[in-house]
């Protein structure tokens, strides 16, 4: 009965709209009070679940892409990748998920991209002449990659919870990223060429050269971070808050686009971001500590391995209930709360736990996509001016596009494990 009312509260809080942080503390205060344990735990687990030092990293990167995004960097990034292939049939369309490629390194999250990149690449592709809702859908669909390529919110999370090494995530992260880029590339050229989509004059090497050097100091930001980690002369967090100073100079002293009397205001809009997602992190262990106490991951991994033991089927219903929380549930969330007891299942089999790391954020990113809670569907949206119906039906080769990705990641692990073993091991 109580598992009951835990999982009832829960859904009803997702279904009416409140915020999945508040629904998980809810769900799980209801459970505490109905079973008579004392409310005295609840705050202890939230702060065992945020008191660990490597999700020091999420502020500093936070702080770091803002500070970044209000220094100019989005503009610049548009314009080399638009000189790169801006000149091919829908060129804006492979512009826009090429800057999300590059801005991915250096905001982390998905939500930041589809908002800046959203911002300007949504009204310039309807200006030139693309419909709305594949202007959206581009957008919204390349938005996911910026949490694969590192540096990743959600992988330092999952560190944090595996004790995976950081490091290792952001490096598995890497390829399939770009699998994931490109294969959205390769979908939107053939869209924009079977409609005429426009194109653009090829506007020299000049050009090229000039939004390259332009862009460098942005690009080298995900060089600073990857540099620092391979070489091991900083942890991830020392790394973020290098990140953090590194931003803080090229904004106010190389583009000179960040005010100093904006720095502030910058400083709390991420301080609030942080907060909400560590806040989320501590409800969600709640939750999680809730469900380990009521044995649900082995009663998962038991349901599971009746029905098989094989590799390949297990790999594919870890991918498909993942697929389906990632429709209704916020991508940190559904990590916290599924991915040690899928660890648990995984591991049963013979996955490795940095290969089943790397699919299973790939995969809650697609969710970011899928209606009806697909936060940057509705960002793009709204953008866009348009309701989320046609959006969604544009979208959808796109995420045909990135489940094909996903899958050749869940069954190819080097694809996900080769260059951390070359790098690190």
């Amino acid at each position: 009965m109580s598992l009951a009312i835990l999982i009832g509260v829960f859904i009803l809080g997702l279904v009416i709209g409140v915020p999945v942080a508040v629904t998980l503390g809810l769900s799980s205060l209801c459970y505490l009070l109905f079973k008579g344990i004392p409310l005295v735990v609840m705050p202890q687990k939230m702060y065992a679940g945020i008191d660990v030092f490597v999700l020091l990293c999420i502020p500093g990167f936070i702080l770091a892409g803002n500070l970044m995004n209000s220094g100019g960097i989005t503009e610049r990034i548009i314009r080399f990748a638009n000189a790169m292939v801006g000149w091919m049939r829908g060129g804006l369309g492979l512009t826009n998920i090429a800057g999300s490629m590059l801005f991915g390194g250096i905001s982390g999250t998905a939500v930041a991209d589809a908002a800046s990149i959203g911002g300007v690449m949504i009204p310039g592709m309807k200006k030139a002449g693309y419909p709305g809702d594949f202007s959206a859908a581009v957008t919204a669909a390349s938005s996911t990659v910026g949490p694969i390529i590192p540096p990743s919110v959600p992988m330092i999370i999952v560190g944090a919870l595996s004790g995976i090494s950081v490091g290792k995530m952001f490096l598995a992260g890497a390829v399939p990223g770009v699998l994931m880029g490109v294969a959205m590339m390769v979908t939107c050229y053939i869209i924009s060429t079977k409609r005429d989509y426009p194109r653009q004059a090829w506007q020299g090497f000049r050009e090229l050269a000039g939004s390259f050097f332009g862009a460098f100091w942005a690009i080298a930001m995900t060089a600073l971070i990857i540099g620092g980690l391979l070489s091991g002369l900083a942890t991830p967090t020392e790394t973020a808050i290098v990140a953090s100073v590194y931003a803080f100079v090229v904004g106010c002293f190389i583009y000179r686009e960040l005010p100093l009397r904006q720095v502030p205001r910058i400083l709390i809009d991420s301080a609030v971001s942080s907060a909400a997602i560590l806040a989320l992190v501590g409800f969600a262990n709640v939750f999680g500590w809730i469900l380990v106490s009521e044995r649900i991951p082995q009663t998962i991994a038991n349901a599971v391995l009746s029905i098989t033991e094989n590799k390949i089927l297990v790999i594919l219903l870890i991918n498909l209930l993942l697929l389906f929380v990632g429709m209704f549930m916020e991508t940190i969330a559904a990590l916290i709360i599924l991915f040690v007891p899928l660890l648990t299942l995984a591991q049963s089999v013979g996955i490795e736990p940095l290969h089943f790391a790397t699919f299973a954020v790939l995969n809650l990113m697609i969710g970011l996509t899928t209606p009806p809670v697909g936060v940057c569907l509705f960002i793009c949206a709204n953008i866009a001016k348009l309701p989320l119906s046609p959006v969604v039906r544009a979208i959808a080769p796109f995420l045909l596009t990135n489940i094909i990705v996903l899958f050749l990641v869940s069954y190819i692990p080097v694809l996900a494990t080769g260059l951390p073993s070359l790098l690190l091991d």
